[in-house]
């Protein structure tokens, strides 16, 4: 009988020691984690009594797969949405925390006396907390659902993201053995760039994919892809310089807003659990006794530091969110440990070769350490908050609970200015990115095509330019509900955000002289001709809208695709969950005898250009105009229903009371409530909605719905469509319909009539 290789007795030495082990950790209800590392203890050369892993290398390397799948699990579990709903309590207390026990951490290892990298690791080892060991002791003590549990694993969720980049940072200033501003700043900003485009192009192309392979899939083939993606991404994440964490991260976030995500989870658990147990088994075979006993000092003087830090800046960081003071202490207890990503960022030191050997070993003390302390300070959060509130000056007090009122920031959420901000910020940086990775894919990958021909840099600009027209276009369209109401406000309003819109101009202007000047290098009166051509093209030729709508409604699915899965789930019949019944609105005004808009036809009044809005009915005296045209004429006494958003409607109201245009003559009304409430209109003036299936009206598949005659042939006006479970409210006339959209249209008996005609509904 031939000989096992060595890789296969290790392994059988290491599953059976870990699973002893945990067994052991399991009744005594500790954290698994600490099975492995006593597993990895055991099979170690320590300890003479058992057998000794053979094969120190191959451990290695299944440990760093091991990682690998660590971090493809942490982004499965991690998503957009999530970090949205974090807010900034988890933001603030996750910086606070790291940034200070960074600091912490290089100052307590020079302390030491240890060397300049082996305090840079430190600080980054002790800045991130364990997120296993800390969800294990709230679920153990039976607090997982209180307030203060919820901010803490949100403060999780963020350290996690900020772990990935402290991981890349640690790398670059490993390389240059010192921290270099210039080459950090270079490095941080390549890597939010690459992280956003492949972001981006992932969850454009990724869902898209999976969906129209759906039917093929069973377990095993989409665990084969899902696996093939993940190591593809850490495959393109090593040949651009970064770490196999940062794409194995990448991959799971990106399937993570699939509906296939909570499928891949359970598929890949096994593969996650196993791998990992070989890479904290490795972590545990670095644990030499000897180094312990002459560490000791150190050791527990970075367990108190780490307790004590974590808690103070923590404590801050949630302070500074305007938590109160039990809910804030909470959360700091929740988080006084390291784990796992310590272990891998001291892993990222070994093998790197620029950390000490005592420094592993002396961090896996500090975890095990600081995971059984953890209970403990949980169990006393409440006492000692209820301690500090007693002890803490009383204006202090008093001024932290005032500014704790402003609980989730709901007063800075109702800002008009910070939604303007946020939607203005998310465009710019978003189609500016974009653009850029266009720029930069046409120029690494074309260039080399065509350097034979002559005219090749010219075609590969007239490429780049045509493909980045259609989002260098969205940022000149400034049509925004945040800003109207900004700007009929207030005349101090008016003056920043002009300087706003010049800047976005001046942002798509940069992009496109960018490969005019670079690629062919035009005299500079040139270029800004060909520019000016351009952007007149962007304005007069509707297809690169068309294009851009097409893309974008595409990637808003793909991006929103489980969250719209979750919501659709248990609907029946062709019900629009998100906008329709519940975020349209309807509200009543009058004419007065002698108003402004006598005698105006509803096309001069211009509204829907102007804020968006929906004439859906008249009703003059007896008489009710259903669906006027825009020829109709405002008389007075008439009696006008306006159909928008909430604060379409609220700016409108807002700038028809300043200039006395109409009297408000109802509150707003749900589009539901409107529907139901008209007891004062017989059948055949009664308004109506309904939706139809674009696939059973092909004849306006494939055209924009401008020139669709959709509205003249069912006499009704467009409210949204649906794609691929994506509800799109008031849609731009640019959009292209498409033949698995779902239409929802509002109109009268003619409009009923018109749909049964033609066998619709």
């Amino acid at each position: 009988m031939s000989e096992l290789p060595s890789l296969i007795t290790d392994l059988a030495l290491i599953l059976i020691l870990a699973g002893l082990t945990t067994l052991l950790c399991k009744k005594l209800k500790q954290p698994l984690v600490l099975g492995y590392i006593l597993a990895g203890f055991l099979c170690g050369p320590v300890v003479n009594f058992l057998p000794t892993i053979a094969d120190q290398e191959n451990i290695e390397l299944w440990s760093e797969i091991g990682v690998i799948f660590l971090m493809f699990a942490v982004g499965l579990e991690f998503s957009i949405h999530k970090l949205v709903k974090v807010g900034l309590a988890g933001i603030l207390a996750s910086l606070f925390e790291v940034v200070g026990m960074m600091l912490v951490g290089i100052g307590l290892g020079r302390l030491l006396g240890w060397s300049m990298m082996d305090s840079i690791f430190l600080g980054g080892m002790l800045s991130i907390s364990s997120t296993m060991i800390a969800i294990k002791a709230l679920e153990d003590s039976g607090l997982k659902e209180h307030k203060f549990a919820g901010y803490a694993i949100g403060t999780l969720i963020i350290e996690d993201i900020v772990a990935i980049f402290l991981m890349i940072i640690l790398s670059t200033v490993s390389v240059s053995q010192g921290i270099s501003g210039l080459s950090l700043l270079e490095t941080i900003g390549r890597l939010v760039f690459y992280l956003a485009l492949w972001l981006l192009l992932g969850i454009y192309l990724l869902p898209t994919f999976l969906n129209k392979v759906r039917s093929l899939l069973n377990d095993e083939m989409l665990l084969v892809i899902s696996l093939g993606i993940c190591f593809g991404m850490v495959w393109i994440a090593a040949a651009l310089g970064f770490s196999s964490a940062l794409g194995a991260f990448l991959a799971g976030s990106i399937l993570a807003g699939t509906v296939h995500s909570e499928r891949i989870e359970h598929l890949v658990a096994p593969c996650r659990d196993l791998f990992g147990a070989v890479f904290f088994v490795s972590v545990g075979l670095l644990v030499v006794p000897s180094t312990l006993a002459e560490y000791i000092i150190p050791i527990l003087l970075i367990t108190l530091v780490t307790i004590i830090g974590k808690i103070i800046f923590l404590t801050l960081g949630m302070m500074a969110a305007g938590k109160d003071i039990a809910t804030s202490v909470g959360a700091a207890f929740c988080l006084t440990q390291i784990g796992e990503f310590s272990f891998i960022i001291a892993s990222l030191g070994t093998s790197l070769a620029v950390t000490s050997d005592f420094l592993y070993p002396v961090i896996v003390a500090v975890s095990v350490i600081t995971s059984f302390t953890t209970p403990v300070m949980i169990r006393y959060a409440e006492g000692f908050a209820g301690w500090l509130a007693k002890i803490m000056p009383a204006g202090v007090r008093d001024g932290w609970e005032k500014y704790g009122n402003n609980d989730d920031d709901s007063a800075l959420q109702d800002s008009d200015w910070l939604a303007f901000g946020r939607s203005y910020l998310g465009t710019l940086v978003l189609h500016s990115m974009i653009s850029l990775g266009i720029y930069m894919l046409g120029t690494n990958f074309l260039t080399g095509l065509v350097s034979q021909w002559g005219f090749g840099p010219a075609l590969v600009c007239l490429v780049v330019e045509l493909a980045m027209l259609p989002f260098v276009g969205q940022l000149l369209v400034f049509r925004n509900s945040y800003m109207t109401s900004l700007w009929l406000r207030g005349l101090k309003n008016r003056l920043p955000l002009l300087v706003l819109m010049i800047l976005r101009v001046a942002v798509a202007m940069a992009l496109l002289i960018m490969p005019l000047y670079w690629l062919l290098q035009f005299h500079s009166v040139l270029i800004g001709l060909i520019c000016l051509g351009l952007t007149l093209l962007l304005f007069k030729f509707n297809k690169f809208t068309s294009m851009y709508l097409r893309i974008e409604a595409r990637f808003l699915a793909n991006f929103n695709e489980r969250k719209l899965y979750e919501q659709r789930a248990g609907t029946t019949g062709n019900e629009l969950r998100h906008s329709l019944n519940e975020e349209l609105l309807v509200k009543c005004f009058r004419c007065p005898e002698e108003g402004a808009l006598i005698g105006q036809s509803l096309q001069e009044t211009d509204w829907g250009r102007l804020y968006n809005l929906k004439v859906i009915k008249i009703k003059r005296g007896r008489k009710h105009i259903n669906i006027p045209e825009g020829g109709e004429r405002l008389q007075a006494n008439d009696l006008v229903w306006l159909l928008g958003e909430a604060r379409d409607l609220a700016n409108f109201s807002f700038y028809s009371a300043e200039n006395n245009l109409l009297q408000a003559e109802t509150a707003d009304l749900t589009l539901k409530d409107f529907i139901a409430g008209q007891s004062d209109a017989s059948d055949s003036e009664q308004i109506y909605c309904c939706a139809v299936q674009m696939a059973d009206a092909p004849r306006y598949v494939g055209k924009n719905l401008r020139d669709s005659s959709l509205r003249q042939d069912w006499s009704c006006f467009l409210l949204g469509l649906e794609r691929n479970m994506l509800p799109i409210m008031n849609p731009s006339p640019d959009m292209v319909l498409e033949s698995g959209d779902l239409v929802w249209v509002l109109g009268g008996r003619s409009m009923g009539e018109a749909l049964v005609a033609e066998g619709l509904v």
